[in-house]
């Protein structure tokens, strides 16, 4: 590698190779060099710092100056002397510039999500946090974080809650990975302050359910919508999805996202392959969730298809809403979850057995935790079929005292 006294006149006349690189040092400035490639003239300088050598390009002869890339390369020389690494400065700027929208999409990307996960997130990030999506996360500030959580609780105290704890999330994931020279880009994460100040909105557990004694009546309803002559096929469909939830206890999801595939008649059991608890687990079915399945029609993938076709069903609000007139008590598909666990209660089943079969996570005990089968339930066949059996005959009560009760007000009428 030569060293001269660089002078314009010098850098203007050097060639360039044909191939490869060749460096040349200033002699004036220790710590400078031109590197030349086939294609351009470009100003470096290169030196030790905390035991290593760096390199660090200033930029092409022509756009910077030969005086230009002096003054650069004393001024970067000296920050090398005092022990500032380019590369970790170079690092930490790169890190410092990530938007909340680029870090929400690498959390998604590293955390592998379930899809409501990612909607969640996505969903906040461009509503409630739209303003700072497009901002580098070190400019979100404490008191940014309260006065925008006191405005989301104002009308939505629980989604305030939710947008905040997956900021939160979000921002600690940043603290983890975002470390040039190991140094978390983030002190400290913003949200912390909700804690401090001791201001996250309190959630009442939500523990609306079927009353047990509108349980015959509600499920009577049910089987008379499934079995209108009028219905559409989303109707329909809407309908037996419902009884399905009543019988099995599963969620919403669980239950609108299966797939023929995973349903074994001829077994009588249902298989979730992904379900909230990460753990594929094999369900029996009950001999009045069966009766559902073998009379659903088999047209594509979904035992629950959309109204398109095209994917599964999005909702039962409007099956909801009849059963919802008709027992006077407001009904929600999770109200249906909550409803089995006292429907099994009311059959003797034990509770962790109930558990099981709701696929929830056995906490507490550790021989049961450890020790009990959980992911084929089949061995809980003769519990599904008491739960199963005691829906359809409250049923069938309340539909026996429907006859009467509509008897006596005919018989009352007809007397005058």
């Amino acid at each position: 590698m030569a060293r001269v006294k660089f002078t314009k006149k010098i850098i203007d006349e050097l060639k360039l190779p044909e191939k490869g690189q060749r460096f040349i040092w200033d002699d004036e400035v220790k710590g400078l060099g031109i590197r030349l490639t086939p294609t351009a003239k470009a100003y470096f300088i290169q030196a030790r710092v905390n035991g290593h050598t760096r390199r660090d390009t200033i930029g092409r002869h022509g756009i910077f100056t030969l005086d230009q890339a002096r003054d650069e390369a004393r001024e970067r020389l000296r920050k090398m002397r005092q022990g500032l690494d380019p590369k970790t400065e170079k690092a930490r700027k790169k890190a410092e510039a990530v938007t909340l929208e680029a870090l929400s999409e690498q959390y998604i990307k590293d955390r592998h999500l379930k899809p409501l996960s990612i909607r969640d997130i996505r969903k906040h990030v461009n509503g409630y946090f739209a303003q700072w999506k497009d901002q580098p996360i070190n400019t979100i500030t404490r008191d940014m974080v309260l006065k925008r959580f006191r405005e989301i609780s104002e009308t939505a105290p629980t989604q305030a809650n939710q947008a905040f704890r997956l900021l939160r999330a979000m921002l600690n994931f940043a603290r983890a990975t975002y470390r040039p020279d190991d140094k978390p880009v983030l002190p400290e994460n913003p949200c912390q302050v909700l804690s401090d100040a001791k201001v996250w909105n309190e959630n009442r557990a939500r523990t609306g359910r079927i009353p047990t004694d509108k349980t015959g009546q509600a499920w009577a309803h049910i089987q008379k919508l499934r079995q209108w002559p009028g219905n559409t096929t989303a109707a329909q469909t809407a309908a037996d999805l419902t009884a399905f939830i009543m019988l099995t206890g599963c969620r919403f999801n669980e239950g609108a996202s299966l797939t023929w595939d995973r349903v074994h008649l001829e077994a009588s059991t249902w298989h979730l392959a992904d379900s909230k608890n990460n753990q594929a687990v094999t369900f029996p079915l009950s001999e009045q969730a069966q009766q559902i399945l073998e009379g659903r029609p088999r047209k594509g993938n979904y035992v629950f298809p959309a109204r398109t076709g095209k994917g599964h069903i999005g909702e039962i609000r409007g099956t909801l809403q009849k059963v919802t007139a008709k027992i006077g008590e407001r009904i929600t598909a999770h109200d249906l979850r909550r409803g089995f666990t006292a429907i099994a209660n009311q059959c003797g089943i034990e509770l962790w057995k109930t558990k099981l079969l709701m696929n929830h996570k056995l906490h507490g005990d550790v021989t049961l935790h450890n020790y009990t089968e959980r992911a084929d339930l089949r061995y809980l066949k003769p519990e599904i079929d008491k739960i199963g059996e005691w829906i359809e005959q409250q049923g069938f009560i309340a539909g026996a005292k429907n006859v009467v009760d509509l008897g006596v007000k005919r018989q009352a009428k007809a007397n005058g």
